[in-house]
């Protein structure tokens, strides 16, 4: 069997990491070939190259060097150099993650070529369509044979779409990939090589609502006014830092703006904070692995079990829910107990999956 992975954002190269080493172990008894595709959505050594080195992920056969383009310019720009490569490479099935633009991409040029289509995280939903990231897996989804699921409610989201209904579609509960990322790596973390304060409060921005000048000035409020009592650790994603280099905005000293780190540096700064406050989708499961509350600024999440089972709160850019939230986790523990996101083997469920579906149809 071969499978043509596609990947381009830093959190398809956790996942895919994973997955890669599930292919290269040999348990499923299978033969597989995977090709791997970098479109190069993140492409500097930070954001893309040290992923590859640190957590031994195989090189990629292609890299597309598609970046730094609007959202319609960049999945066309990609769509345009990975039908060739999937017709040279003819795969049985290819593989995408998550939400980005690479995934859409990845499905739409596979899709025209009659290829099957595996989505890992498939099923989740944020409701709300102002967002790329959701207009990007409600497509996927819909276009894939494969519907590999982190969690019993996206399970439930697609069902309630009706999804069971729809010819020569497979839905699987296989447990979240990145779950296995962070078991494996976990007694791998180091230190990222910068001036740390000993107790801090870990902080990500990148979407595109909460980098806008209008949101950057809230932010900016809201972290002189958190900083007064926390030290704040800030690795600065490169949209945000050119952001606010653009608006000249200063920050108190104890904020901490460090370069974006890798897989293993993330861990440790997760493992050693305070509690986490971001909008990414993928931290705030990490917290979650780490037992680590977590603050998301935005309005919704994909994660609405994070939420119910307190481990994670919705506070969007607003002081005041920032506020009263640090309180409530500084004073009371969530619950970390429930095995949420599977027992960490998800990667293997997928490859044994695939592997005995595309076997049987051969």
């Amino acid at each position: 069997m071969k499978i043509l992975t596609v990947i381009g954002a830093r959190p398809q190269f956790i996942k895919a990491a994973t997955v890669s080493r599930a292919i290269q172990s040999g348990r499923h008894g299978f033969s597989i070939n995977e090709v791997i595709v970098h479109t190069g959505q993140h492409y500097d050594q930070n954001m893309s190259e040290v992923f590859f080195s640190e957590m031994d992920i195989p090189r990629p056969n292609y890299n597309l060097c598609v970046h730094g383009s609007s959202h319609g310019v960049m999945t066309g720009k990609m769509l345009e150099q990975l039908d060739p490569v999937i017709s040279e490479e003819k795969p049985d099935v290819v593989l995408v993650y998550g939400d980005t633009n690479s995934t859409i991409a990845g499905a739409l040029a596979a899709v025209k070529l009659h290829i099957p289509i595996a989505h890992i995280e498939a099923g989740l939903r944020s409701f709300n369509m102002k967002m790329p990231e959701e207009v990007n897996r409600i497509l996927t989804d819909r276009v894939s044979t494969f519907l590999y699921c982190p969690t019993t409610q996206a399970v439930t989201n697609l069902e309630n779409e009706s999804f069971r209904a729809f010819d020569n579609c497979h839905i699987l509960h296989a447990g979240d990939v990145m779950y296995d990322a962070a078991l494996y790596y976990s007694d791998k973390s180091r230190k990222p090589v910068c001036e740390l304060p000993d107790q801090y409060i870990l902080m990500t921005v990148h979407r595109a609502e909460n980098t806008s000048e209008d949101s950057l000035v809230l932010l900016k409020n809201i972290l002189d006014k958190i900083s007064i009592e926390n030290d704040v650790v800030f690795p600065i994603h490169p949209r945000t830092k050119r952001m606010i280099d653009k608006m000249d905005l200063k920050f108190r000293s104890n904020v901490y703006f460090i370069d974006p780190v890798g897989y293993l540096e993330m861990i440790y700064l997760i493992k050693n904070s305070l509690l986490i406050m971001t909008d990414s989708g993928g931290l705030q499961k990490e917290a979650y692995f780490f037992n680590k509350p977590c603050l998301t600024m935005r309005k919704e999440t994909e994660w609405i079990e994070l939420v119910e089972c307190k481990a994670n709160y919705l506070v969007g850019l607003d002081y005041q829910r920032i506020e009263q939230a640090i309180v409530i986790v500084k004073e009371m523990k969530g619950d970390y107990s429930n095995k949420l996101y599977g027992d960490g083997t998800a990667s293997e469920q997928i490859i044994n999956h695939l592997g005995n579906y595309m076997g049987r149809i051969k």
